[in-house]
């Protein structure tokens, strides 16, 4: 059995090898070493940062497919995690393919000394157009899931100020308490990260860290180009990341910057 000691010179050599000096390989983008994140992490005893203690604000938001809204949360400063599911309807225990009267919803913790409920807002007006202003089937309708009188007062003023701003196109998005979150199928959490195999692999994703994991966000959003590079470089040390798996975001991050939210 090999020591650690040796999987330490490799790691350390291989990231030489493959680093600033020689350039990283165009197979490193497309496929991530586990052994050698492993051997980093016991390296450098640098390991995911999937949970941040800290007082939270919840907020959910129906804005088309939930896939991208997950992504535009997720890399937002101040959300510390996502998860997407179904809500605003009555019919018990959706699926996928049975959501009945419900919509698609992302749901988020935030800390609202970082990030504030009207920021939020702001992003949700202006990154979805499905269902905005057209009325469309229950699944993907434009939706804000209040959790306190105070979020009410704070969405009801918002929409206000976006209708004026739309006029004559008529706001359909409808401000209702928020009721029962059913949890999506694990293959719908953090989709664009799990596309990313090796590197979930590398993160110890479980099916509840892909609910509840604070560097989960992050990754899923900034892959896609989300917050851009500058973004992630400043806040990159905070997730818990290898050197190799650093790189590799940071690679995606700046071929997909400026790409916008899909599905």
């Amino acid at each position: 059995m090999w020591s650690v000691q040796y999987y330490i010179f490799l790691a350390s050599f291989v990231t030489f090898a493959l680093g600033s000096h020689w350039g990283y390989s165009a197979d490193f983008y497309n496929k991530l070493c586990p052994s050698l994140v492993r051997s980093e992490q016991l390296e450098c005893g640098v390991y995911p940062t999937h949970h941040v203690e800290t007082e939270y604000e919840k907020a959910t938001f129906g804005m088309g497919c939930f896939w991208g809204a997950e992504c535009l949360f997720g890399a937002t400063l101040g959300v510390l995690n996502t998860r997407v599911g179904y809500s605003g309807g009555t019919t018990p225990n959706p699926k996928y393919r049975s959501l009945g009267d419900h919509t698609e919803v992302v749901e988020l913790h935030y800390d609202p000394k970082v990030v504030k409920f009207e920021d939020l807002l702001e992003l949700f007006w202006n990154n979805h157009e499905y269902g905005l202003t057209t009325k469309i089937k229950k699944q993907y309708a434009s939706l804000i899931l209040y959790h306190t009188d105070k979020q009410r007062e704070i969405a009801e003023k918002s929409l206000k100020q976006e209708q004026e701003r739309r006029n004559p196109e008529v706001i359909t998005t409808l401000i209702v308490p928020a009721s029962e979150f059913y949890p999506a199928e694990d293959y719908h959490q953090k989709y664009r990260l799990q596309s990313h195999k090796d590197l979930a692999e590398s993160l110890g994703m479980t099916p509840e860290l892909l609910q509840t994991s604070y560097v989960a966000a992050k990754l899923n959003g900034y892959l896609v180009g989300v917050g851009g590079v500058e973004q992630f470089q400043k806040e990159a040390d905070n997730f818990g990341l290898t050197p190799s798996q650093k790189e590799y975001v940071r690679h995606h991050v700046e071929e997909n910057e400026g790409g916008g939210l899909f599905c």
